[in-house]
């Protein structure tokens, strides 16, 4: 067997960096298997057909595995994220996932984690990410875990964090924390390492630290991101109190990035995150042309940005605890209570037509309805700690299953005729927005857009009724103004 002919087995392969990890294990040769709760939710992504794809559940030893047979490297690449609890999930299947693979005989497992102090106190994130590699590098099978700090990159969390800050906060009052010493990495260097030690000596079994070639505190990132955006210098008023989790709140409000995710990271960022060792050297070699600094990492991240060639995102990774019931199906949904709000409109214009507006919804491109309505209800989810309309869409036009638009996940796509999408914002209950089109005879479509909504007790039947009367205004407004767009934008033959 050849150097770069390996079976690699990647949890976490609708995430951030496991999307983006797949298709670079496949340039280097490996073959990749990819193991996930909900696999069609690795439908539409690109190489899709170069990959095996099992269903499996890192809390579940059994399907942990079966994936994990004949499995010479095992990427670990899941976290949770959320503002309480995350650390005892992240345990439990760190010792189910190494159980599995040291039982199935993986001959390797590859983790991502954080850099952090050796010792001192360490946040509620720091301290999982630290637990979790302890557990694999205890595990029996030889494991290498990488340790980053900040990475720079187009749609990582801390990314979008530091670029929203920057961009919206031409002044500042700034906790202490922003003093604190970071090593950024570039994400590209980041997959550089984790391709690399797939094939790293068999006894080797420690983690590593890896990190960008400057140091820079968090202040002058933000100084030095303005300036490679061509943005006005930012003026910064310290204050001597660290306030972790005042800041959280702030970034709730500021960035796309919710308090749940942004509250974890902030509260990494009190500790100081530098390469305490380069011992990685001797193992791997750094990239041709060396490692990115940060200036130009962030100048690759904007332009992918700009161009709308953002790969993954930091919210491609569904929530561990999203529901997995699926859509109440009409009329013999036995589930309990549904209520549906379902419109129909006829249009002059082919299907193909409307099904480019239908896929290119929300995002910048808007709801197609009562925008101040969608606006007030974004902000009042970001005031409950969900996640809001500023998510947006990776792509302006295209669509995957299982991606994230606004506060909606992409639940299903049957391209041409149907997208439905699952609520996640802060509702007592479940909600769908399906939207359809279907050709007629007479070569124009009919439109149908379906809200279903099943309510939690008492509180989710009073929610339902105390928006009904808006239904006219939201809904209707949409379905009608995507016919209408549909007409407007209709290309024209000959």
């Amino acid at each position: 067997m050849g150097d770069g002919d390996m079976l690699c087995l990647v949890a976490g392969a609708s995430g951030y960096i496991g999307g983006r990890l797949v298709p670079r294990l496949l340039r280097a040769g490996h073959r990749v298997r990819c193991v996930a709760r909900d696999p069609g939710k690795l439908r539409d992504v690109p190489w899709r057909d170069a990959v095996e794809v099992v269903e499996g559940d890192v809390l579940d030893r059994d399907s942990m595995a079966a994936a994990c047979r004949d499995v010479d490297v095992l990427y670990y690449l899941v976290h949770s994220m959320s503002e309480t609890g995350f650390a005892a999930k992240d345990r439990r299947a760190a010792l189910c996932t190494s159980q599995a693979a040291r039982e199935s005989g993986v001959g390797r497992i590859v983790y991502l984690g954080g850099i952090h102090p050796d010792d001192g106190d360490l946040s509620e994130h720091l301290g999982s990410r630290a637990e979790v590699a302890e557990i694999f590098l205890r595990s029996g099978v030889p494991t290498v875990t990488l340790q980053a700090a900040v990475i720079i990159g187009s749609g990582s969390a801390s990314f979008e964090m530091l670029r929203y800050l920057t961009e919206r906060l031409p002044v500042m009052i700034t906790p202490s924390w922003v003093r604190n010493r970071v090593q950024p990495i570039a994400v590209r260097d980041v997959l550089h390492y984790l391709v690399a030690v797939a094939r790293i000596p068999a006894g080797v079994n420690r983690a590593f630290d890896i990190g960008g070639p400057g140091v820079l505190t968090y202040a002058e990132m933000m100084r030095r991101y303005a300036a490679v955006a061509e943005l006005p210098r930012r003026i910064m008023f310290p204050v001597g109190v660290l306030s972790p989790r005042l800041s959280s709140h702030w970034i709730n409000i500021v960035t796309p990035v919710p308090k749940s995710i942004g509250g974890p990271l902030i509260e990494s960022l009190v500790h100081e995150a530098v390469r305490g060792e380069h011992d990685i050297d001797d193992y791997v070699a750094k990239p041709e042309g060396g490692l990115i600094d940060y200036d130009r990492a962030v100048e690759l991240a904007l332009h992918r940005i700009r161009h709308a060639q953002v790969e993954t995102r930091w919210s491609d990774a569904s929530p561990a605890e999203a529901p997995a019931e699926p859509l109440p199906s009409d009329p013999d949904w036995a589930g309990g209570s549904a209520y549906a709000d379902t419109r129909v409109w006829h249009s002059e214009v082919p299907a193909p037509s409307v099904w480019r507006v239908i896929e290119s919804i929300g995002g910048r491109n808007g709801w197609y309805s009562f925008p101040l309505a969608w606006a007030a209800r974004g902000w009042a989810d970001r005031l409950l700690g969900g996640v809001g309309l500023r998510r947006g869409r990776r792509d302006p036009v295209r669509l995957r299953t299982g991606e994230a638009l606004d506060w909606w996940r992409v639940e299903e796509i049957d391209e041409g005729r149907l997208l439905r999408l699952r609520a996640e914002m802060k509702v007592p209950g479940q909600a769908w927005l399906e939207l359809g089109v279907t050709p007629t005879d007479s070569g124009g479509a009919l439109y149908r857009q379906r809200a279903v909504f099943v309510p939690h007790g008492l509180a989710g039947h009073v929610y339902w009724w105390s928006i009904a009367p808006f239904h006219s205004l939201v809904f209707g407004g949409m379905g009608r103004n995507v016919v209408r767009t549909a007409a407007r934008v209709r290309p024209t033959s000959g």
